[in-house]
């Protein structure tokens, strides 16, 4: 698989509208093509894979390690692969550029093209470009100009071609009708873009009219996969256990190689608590993260599948549920009933409350572990919740001395803001499906 970046110098640079528009270019080009994003990120995910028609992964040296990242480039089914950055290009973990798109394109050894959006400047461009594409280690090759007019473009396409060795691949104009719409978390979801295709074909055409693709295309070459094994995961047994996916509008946060993994070992069924009447039969069911607080209303009307679901938790039902999962399990979200497991409730707040990787700490053996084992996972969430039982994670700031608690426990229930990767976490899944058969 032939591989580039996608980076930009700073967040809400045009990073996710311009991967989208490659993507869905190149497809129509008929070239076999997938979207990758760096970093933890739910959302963007969803839009590469509604440009491309394939699955996409995140690549994330931190959450994965070297192995995840290994894993989820050897899963990927494409012959052109376009990885979409995070932040901005060199901004890692902290004040740092670990876990960062230049770390990952370095690990990689693939070129990157910059996405830069001027704003007010003219030759003041051209030490910006060439500071971050001389920077030790920087593997930018080329840039795409965003939201500029033809005029602007053709001025400064000049000053970055004589003064630079950047290879300028073009410009997207300014198009009010392929913008998308800001929430709490980032992007709005997929599913809520109502016209996202048309949107998606926009950009394209923008993409094909604007971008010189073939010049994009040579560009590309295969990465430099890591060697590394993913130990344990590579040796899942087969299993009789069902696993109950919760995947909808509302639920619809989670990793790919999370839902893959579960797949070869487990049977898997999906269902919606938005529609669906009740929780399927299974042995263990899992509740992701999500949009859980816009679509409280319509949660709390299924009110056969909240007791569906709650006389499975109390009949000893195993459960996984990660942030969205968890607010579901509580008694209400913005005043909306909710299944009502733990005693309390979860309101959406101003800010964010947590945001970033986070190192955790199981305080007690529960469903992903021994107590003192320690995880990797992240947080990112605008809502508290006022659940006031004992905390099952010690959880502590990665690169940061801030420390909190989280996490709930009852009977077979594990439940909490955290989301984790099973790649990230090799040992994770094992000991889940092993506490799963032993508890039936």
């Amino acid at each position: 698989m032939n591989m580039l970046m996608i980076a930009a110098p700073a967040s809400g640079s045009g990073k996710t509208t311009i991967t989208m528009g490659l993507l869905r270019a190149l497809r129509r080009r008929g070239l076999d093509v997938a979207g990758f994003k760096v970093g933890p990120d739910y959302i963007d995910p969803a839009f590469l894979t509604a440009a491309s028609g394939k699955p996409a992964r995140n690549l994330d040296l931190h959450l994965h390690g070297e192995h995840g990242v290994a894993y989820q480039l050897r899963q990927a089914s494409a012959d052109y692969g376009i990885i979409e950055g995070v932040m901005g290009y060199f901004d890692g973990i902290g004040n740092t550029w670990r876990n960062s798109s230049y770390h990952l394109a370095s690990v990689l050894n693939i070129p990157t093209v910059l996405v830069y959006s001027p704003k007010g400047e003219m030759f003041s461009v051209i030490p910006k470009l060439q500071g971050m594409a001389q920077f030790p280690g920087s593997t930018i090759q080329a840039v795409i100009l965003n939201n500029v007019a033809a005029s602007y473009y053709e001025l400064l396409r000049e000053a970055i071609e004589e003064h630079t060795a950047l290879n300028v691949l073009g410009y997207l104009p300014k198009a009010e009708d392929a913008s998308l719409n800001s929430r709490h978390l980032g992007l709005v979801q997929s599913v809520e873009v109502h016209d996202l295709d048309q949107k998606i074909e926009l950009i394209a055409d923008q993409i094909e009219a604007h971008v010189n693709l073939s010049a994009l295309l040579d560009l590309m070459r295969p990465p430099r996969i890591p060697d590394a094994s993913c130990g344990a995961l590579e040796r899942l047994p087969q299993t009789s256990l069902t696993v109950a996916i919760a995947k909808d509008e509302a639920f619809s946060f989670y990793y790919a190689e999370n839902l893959e993994l579960l797949e070869r070992c487990c049977r898997v069924v999906y269902f919606s608590p938005l529609r669906d009447a009740a929780l399927p039969e299974c042995d263990l069911l899992y509740l992701g993260g999500g949009y859980p607080e816009v679509f409280h209303l319509a949660l709390s009307e299924n009110i056969s599948m909240r007791q569906s679901i709650k006389e499975y938790i109390e009949r000893g039902g195993c459960v996984y549920a990660e942030c969205g999962g968890f607010m579901y399990l509580t008694e209400a979200v913005e005043n909306a009933e909710m299944v009502g497991i733990f005693l309390g409730t979860t309101r959406l707040t101003p800010q964010l409350q947590r945001f970033g990787y986070i190192d955790i700490e199981l305080k007690r053996d529960c469903l992903l572990g021994k107590r003192g084992e320690r995880l990797t996972g992240h947080e990112f969430h605008k809502s508290l919740s006022n659940v006031a039982d004992e905390t099952v994670f010690q959880i502590r700031k990665t690169g940061r001395e801030t420390t909190w608690e989280c996490g709930f426990a009852y009977k077979n229930v594990i439940a909490g803001y955290p989301h984790i990767s099973f790649l990230g976490n090799p040992s994770v899944l094992p000991q889940l499906l092993d506490y799963v058969e032993h508890a039936l």
